[in-house]
């Protein structure tokens, strides 16, 4: 499928799918929303795809925040109806996929942008990267899932203070917070992203999909993360993957895994 806002790249198992609105800093607009769905969507289903690495087009910008000029037009039921479309199509879809998603942040993260980060199972950022939500600015607040995922990896104080004064901070002071799992030159983002989903993509598949599913679970209220652990453990000894693994390690190999 041909996108408007969007680039979708295959290297290996890789896709990248990258935010192509270089001129208007990848802003999400509707557009950009609704194509995102489509493309993971495409990415899950697709066999031959095993891990999804996301980035914003240019230097400058990884996603720097909403496209704001859709915003003037809404009343309380529009901007609620707003954010619950991305948090169904795009955010928790993202953060409940299967198969693993890296954000590879290559500038500005702000706003949607820090939030779609943050729906992302590993974020890695260049060392010139800011990050932020700076929503409270336009009389807002984060409204696809910035509130709950910055808490949960950085702690409600540092959130609370990062949302309430809506300042950026650097690639450096994200890495130290939690926010992001590693900080690189620019040059280097691309290639230690790669570099560690290729490493992922050597483990099995069905494993990595409990794994997101547990770890998940952890974070939601009313669910029993423990429980899911248990349940998805039992599960993988049911799985050709588990078969292999045990035999590749009995016989000292490497195992391949087929994903069933």
């Amino acid at each position: 499928m041909a996108f408007e806002n969007l680039l979708i790249e295959n290297k290996g198992r890789i896709q990248y799918i990258i935010i192509n609105r270089e001129s208007k800093l990848n802003a999400l607009n509707k557009a950009t929303i609704a194509e995102l769905h489509t493309a993971f969507a495409d990415a899950f289903k697709n066999p031959e795809v095993g891990g999804v690495i996301i980035t914003g087009a240019g230097q400058k910008a990884f996603v720097a925040g909403a496209d704001i000029a859709e915003f003037a037009s809404l009343d309380i039921k529009g901007g609620t109806e707003l954010a619950l479309l991305g948090h169904t199509t795009v955010f928790d879809f993202i953060e409940n996929g299967k198969k693993p998603v890296i954000a590879a942040i290559n500038g500005f993260a702000l706003g949607g942008g820090l939030e779609l980060a943050m729906a992302c199972h590993i974020r890695i950022a260049s060392d010139n990267a800011k990050m932020g939500l700076p929503e409270v600015s336009l009389g807002l607040i984060p409204g696809y899932g910035g509130t709950q995922r910055l808490t949960r990896l950085v702690g409600k104080g540092k959130a609370l203070e990062m949302i309430m004064t809506a300042d950026m901070i650097t690639a450096p002071e994200a890495l130290n917070l939690g926010l992001v799992n590693h900080v690189v030159s620019p040059e280097e983002l691309l290639p230690k992203a790669e570099d560690l989903l290729n490493k992922i993509l050597t483990r099995a598949p069905l494993a990595i999909a409990a794994a997101i599913k547990s770890v998940n679970d952890g974070t939601r209220d009313g669910v029993n993360g423990f429980g899911t652990e248990v349940k998805e453990f039992g599960k993988c000894f049911g799985t050709e993957d588990f078969k292999e693994g045990v035999a590749a390690f009995l016989g000292k190999r490497k195992a391949e895994f087929k994903g069933k």
